[in-house]
């Protein structure tokens, strides 16, 4: 029997493609963004961020999507959290990955209220939408609500706050949970950088060469 992935469904197909080129785009505007706080935004609160970015796609990259299928098909989790839902490139990537198992359920977190409405748009036209839980508000508040153990992390999200979210799941992260994390060259990510890389907080961690980077941690 041949099998096709949810990701060349047409009604995703169509999504991805329209919100990546919109997302190109947007990379000038997105520079600006990033130029005007050099050292992550540390000046500005979450809000007045999320703010500023309301109508500026900053996804992943393609294939740093199709990599997170990858992780999610063969991981086989239940629960997927991701910090950082912006306009859904990420969470249709997850989504699908569920989808394609047959089994699991993705939770995101979206500070932005215009974002947070366009994303749910968005999951009910790919049809994706029983397979995502949207939770509108500071993820610092928001996933402090999460009951039940956590299967795979996605922290793409504002840089300066991967390391105060981490913190936040730990307790929910059993051994072998896989935690990803965007854009790792970025200055403000050194110190999640640092915090993942030592043995003695408990995780292996790869750099991988995606984009902006990648890192993937594995909670040992």
């Amino acid at each position: 029997m041949t099998r096709t992935s949810t990701l060349r469904d047409p009604r995703v197909e169509r999504a991805l493609s329209r919100m990546f080129a919109q997302a190109e785009h947007d990379d000038v505007a997105a520079a600006a963004v990033v130029a005007d706080r050099p050292t992550g935004y540390a000046p500005t609160t979450a809000r007045e961020r999320a703010d500023d970015a309301a109508a500026i796609y900053m996804p992943i990259s393609a294939e740093g999507g199709r990599l997170l299928y990858n992780l999610v098909r063969a991981a086989r989790p239940t629960t997927v959290v991701e910090f950082g839902t912006s306009f859904g490139i990420s969470t249709l990537h997850l989504a699908a990955a569920v989808r394609d198992n047959g089994r699991g359920h993705v939770i995101t977190t979206e500070l932005s209220r215009a974002k947070t409405a366009a994303s749910r748009r968005t999951f009910a036209e790919t049809g994706l939408d029983d397979l995502v839980t949207v939770l509108e508000g500071d993820a610092l508040d928001t996933l402090a609500t999460i009951e039940g153990a956590v299967d795979l992390v996605l922290l793409d999200g504002w840089k300066d706050l991967c390391l105060p979210v981490l913190h936040l799941l730990e307790p929910r992260l059993s051994p072998g949970t896989l935690v990803v994390a965007d854009d790792t060259s970025f200055p403000s990510m050194a110190p999640y950088l640092a915090y993942v890389r030592d043995p003695a907080n408990g995780y292996h961690s790869v750099d991988f060469p995606v984009e902006d980077g990648m890192e993937i941690s594995c909670r040992i």
